[in-house]
């Protein structure tokens, strides 16, 4: 990786540099570096070679202070990784969480060397400004908040990039591609990915976690009972090391056996599960739907229920299979004005909607007008002819000129959107998912669709699928996919596996 350091003996020179840093703050105030098992497999690992690197861990394992260890040794003229004009830059969502490892760079050489030495180091530390140099040999850290703008011109030699979930949804895909394109102009440069993981399995971060040439994951399985201690442990390497990290857990414990709310940041924060860090009234939770589709297909044999969520003016429309023998797909169109890059950046996602249409999940027809015929004729191409039709009452009547456009004659089941419908629809859709009864393709655009759906309640408890920005669903949030899989999936529950067969007034013959 180095010119002037064999690859083979990076990671054991860096080691030794860390054991040689002293501590500030913290249960080991004034020590030093004592470098963990955990922390050593993962600068092995991370600098034996080239290519991306991703850490995901426990909240307040000392991640920060290896990365900011990591940093110290580019800058520090007798570091390992030191070199001429070689920078480090720590991004973050926001400028002072970027600072975090900053601090403990400047803890960390200050123990060493006088800061404050201005022939010898340049130092800016302010409000919106972080930066430390080696005069001598231009090598700096610099501290910069994930902003895509302020990120191009950028040349780093190591970037560290400082809990990726929580970076604006909107901009991060473009904050990493200016990360990247500026990783480019360095020789032997090397990007750092590190933080709790994602609850959503399309973000950049959960991508790189299955993707990057070197990735170490500590967390929670699905099924690990969430209040003993060997599944801390699993999430939190550094449980039987930090004391207070241990005491400040048990305290969080009791707090999350006692509030939801609580319950979903533990798991998210301390468990490291991957899901949201507060509690957000969702169709599943996404261990429910990760276990359903490591279920694998089951051969789509049998008859299908299709379920259509037809979109009005220039919003997606989307179809979903349901088979009786539990296989599950869905695909959707746009109108083709604007273009999918455009809609993914007024709707907040970047190139999703370019990555579905890759992957063959979404199509665009029509112009300004989502094109139903069109829908219904992919319908009969992708998977043939339906032995039912479910959709919303809203747009039947367009539903039903699309079927006779390509001559399909099935009677068209309609379901209403309130809580008498609706409720009835998200309570058998999870029935079929959590009995085992739901087997669906692994899909971009479906588990997008559930990521962004919401429900919400009336005051006897009964559930539906929100629309509108209730619930704290976003207003361009597209969850089309998860509405026509709902209705489908609910519609061949209640026929096949309920021995309930009608729904909404109209009955669902023999299939």
């Amino acid at each position: 990786m180095l010119a002037s350091v064999a690859v083979a003996s990076v990671g054991r020179q860096l080691i030794e540099y860390l054991g040689g840093l002293r501590l500030s703050g913290g249960d080991h105030d004034g020590s030093l570096f004592t470098v963990l098992p955990w922390q050593k497999r993962f600068i092995y690992g991370a600098f034996r070679g080239p290519g991306d690197v991703a850490l995901s861990v426990g909240r307040g394992n000392g991640k920060s202070a290896l990365c900011g260890g990591v940093a110290a040794s580019v800058v520090d003229p007798a570091g390992p990784l030191h070199g001429n004009r070689r920078e480090v830059i720590c991004v973050a969502a926001d400028f002072q969480q970027a600072r975090i490892i900053f601090e403990d760079v400047l803890s960390f050489l200050g123990e060493k060397y006088d800061l404050t030495d201005r022939s010898q180091w340049r130092k800016q530390d302010s409000a919106n400004r972080a930066t430390l140099e080696y005069r001598q040999s231009g090598a700096r850290i610099r501290c910069l908040a994930s902003k895509p703008g302020g990120l191009h011109g950028a040349r780093p030699f190591i970037a560290l990039l400082d809990e990726p979930s929580q970076w604006d949804q909107a901009k991060a895909d473009r904050a990493l591609q200016a990360i990247r394109t500026g990783l480019g102009k360095v020789p032997n440069s090397k990007m750092i990915a590190l933080g709790t993981r994602s609850s959503d399995p399309t973000h950049w971060f959960s991508k790189l976690l299955k993707t990057a040439a070197y990735s170490q994951v500590h967390a929670a399985r699905p099924d690990d009972p969430p209040f003993q201690v060997r599944t801390l442990r699993r999430a939190n390497p550094s449980y039987d090391h930090l004391p207070s990290l241990a005491s400040r857990i048990q305290e969080e414990i009791a707090d999350a056996k006692r509030d939801s709310d609580n319950l979903a940041s533990f798991k998210s924060l301390r468990l490291n599960r991957g899901v949201s860090d507060v509690h957000l009234a969702t169709v599943l939770s996404v261990d429910a739907w990760r276990r359903a589709e490591g279920q694998g297909p089951a051969g789509r044999s049998g008859p299908f229920v299709l379920g259509v969520d037809p979109g009005s003016g220039w919003s997606m429309t989307a179809a979903a299979a349901y088979w009786r023998s539990g296989d599950l797909d869905s695909f959707a169109i746009f109108p083709s004005i604007p273009s999918l890059l455009e809609r993914g950046l007024s709707d907040g996602v970047g190139r999703r909607y370019v990555e579905m249409e890759e992957r063959g999940e979404l199509l665009t027809a029509g112009g300004r007008v989502a094109d139903l015929t069109r829908l219904m004729s992919e319908v009969l191409i992708r998977w043939g002819r339906p032995s039912a039709i479910v959709c919303d009452r809203w747009r039947v009547r367009e539903l039903q000129d699309a079927c006779d456009g390509v001559r399909l004659r099935i009677p068209i089941v309609t379901r209403g959107q309130g809580y008498r419908d609706g409720g009835e629809d998200v309570r058998n859709f999870r029935a079929a998912v959590l009995g085992g009864l739901v087997r669906p393709v692994e899909s971009l655009l479906m588990t997008s669709a559930l990521a962004e759906g919401r429900v919400v309640s009336d005051p006897a408890g009964n559930e539906k699928l929100s629309r509108g920005s209730a619930g704290g669903r976003r207003l361009r949030a597209r969850d089309d996919a998860l509405s026509a899989s709902l209705m489908c999936v609910a519609a061949g529950f209640r026929q096949w596996h309920s021995g309930v067969g009608r729904a909404g007034g109209a009955y669902l013959g023999a299939v």
